[in-house]
């Protein structure tokens, strides 16, 4: 018979590993409303159009890397590749743009690419996601850059600096590219074919490649920043000033422009300790002028994506510890068909009560189910037989002090409430 496994690039997420993300999912959520932030939730699936159109045709995401197939209807769909231009296709399609601005939203789930898997990288992973949309102040853009930082702050992350860069706007970029191609065309015999075709449909994208022939070209290209308007230059010394007034570590990364056609101005990431030679644990930026991309009004936005799977990853390799999700500290016992009729209403009762128990199940002997509770780790067991029952009592063991009490079944929730609280 076919033995079936998890496909490339797709992962189970087991038990021993749901603490950590638990962990990090419990600390977003928290930092996200202490910060003001609302939680969206956008379909897995949206028309292809919206990412070809938003995220950029000639991005290796639109390119290479989105599941995109016809449905039954013959429509072109796609599971999401990204989060942004899903939520701003819900900011315009829900008239956000008439609440009180800006709106600052977050969210939390899966997203899809078929790219090469690797360590933290896989075709599905899961990204907590935020967004400030309404809002060109670089104040906002410090503002999503500060929770990312609080965050990987909270967790424990160690070395943790920002990686910044500015990519103009529409009134500077343009002439900037035009440099960055003209000097390009000078070195065509030194780069790679994925430049080469990078240069012709994305030319932003040849600064972060990561090809070693590439590699002295990018280091003498022109740097952005010397090209930006005042507008952006000033924008992003503003942002600058903002992180040294913060005494936050900071990089200028001339070659950080991130891989998505929307974005503008501040493009950044956070970089701590982490795996291998890949420093990076979260990325984001500007993207002013994609709601008007997807057709709604001109509305300024700002955000962050972050991998859960490759902070996992990260905490692990860091040797950071997480707390363990609650588990039954009791379980109830049985020996004999009255027994455990009564074991069953037992167990209901305490759980009712708001006492995590597991039930023993089977007809197995005393000996075998006290084995299971060690394994379990389990504080107390309930153990029921005929005889006890007949006096309307239930033996308490305590696990660590191999002790045992009769306790009426009456005051058995009472009892088990104070010593475990008393742990």
């Amino acid at each position: 018979m076919t033995r079936y496994t998890a496909l490339p690039g797709f992962q189970d997420v087991l038990p021993e590993d749901q603490p950590y993300w638990e962990h990090i999912r419990d600390r977003a959520r928290d930092l996200a409303a202490r910060f003001g932030f609302e939680r969206i939730d956008v379909p897995l699936l949206e028309v292809a159009t919206l990412f070809q159109r938003g995220v950029g045709e000639g991005t290796d995401i639109v390119d290479k890397e989105m599941y995109a197939f016809a449905d039954r209807d013959g429509a072109l769909i796609a599971l999401r590749p990204e989060f942004t231009a899903g939520v701003v296709r819900a900011y315009i399609e829900h008239g956000m743009h008439v609440r009180p601005q800006p709106v600052k939203l977050y969210t939390i789930g899966p997203i899809f690419r078929h790219e090469r898997p690797q360590a933290g990288r896989y075709r599905q992973h899961t990204q907590f996601n935020v967004e400030i949309l309404g809002e060109a102040d670089p104040a906002a853009d410090l503002e999503v850059m500060l929770l990312a930082w609080h965050l990987f702050d909270d967790l424990g992350f160690r070395d943790l600096s920002f990686q910044v860069n500015s990519t103009g706007d529409p009134k500077c970029k343009p002439a900037y590219i035009q440099v960055l191609v003209d000097y390009y065309r000078q070195h065509m015999d030194e780069i790679d074919e994925d430049c080469k075709r990078r240069l012709e449909r994305a030319p932003l994208r040849v600064l972060d490649c990561k090809a070693e022939q590439c590699q002295p070209v990018i280091a003498n290209a022109p740097k952005i920043t010397d090209y930006l308007c005042p507008e952006c230059a000033a924008h992003f010394a503003q942002l600058r000033q903002y992180l040294d007034d913060l005494d936050k570590p900071y990089t200028l990364n001339h070659r950080l422009v991130r891989g998505l056609d929307y974005y503008t101005r501040t493009v950044f990431e956070v970089w701590a300790q982490g795996i291998g030679a890949q420093a990076a644990v979260c990325g984001g930026g500007r993207y002013d002028g994609l709601a008007e991309m997807l057709g709604g009004p001109p509305t300024p936005g700002v955000g962050f994506g972050l991998g859960i799977d490759r902070n996992v990853l990260t905490m692990k390799v860091q040797g950071l510890s997480v707390p363990p999700l609650p588990v039954p500290r009791v379980m109830v016992l049985h020996l004999g068909e009255a027994a455990r009729r009564q074991a069953v209403q037992v167990t209901d009762s305490l759980r009712s009560a708001g006492i995590d128990v597991w039930l023993a199940f089977g007809q197995r002997g005393l000996k075998s189910q006290l084995r299971e509770a060690g394994k379990r780790n389990i504080s107390y067991t309930v153990i029921l037989a005929e005889d006890e029952l007949k006096r309307g009592m239930a033996a308490v063991r305590d696990m660590a002090a191999s002790s045992q009490t009769d306790v009426p079944l009456a005051e058995l929730e009472q009892w088990l409430n104070e010593h475990l609280n008393q742990r």
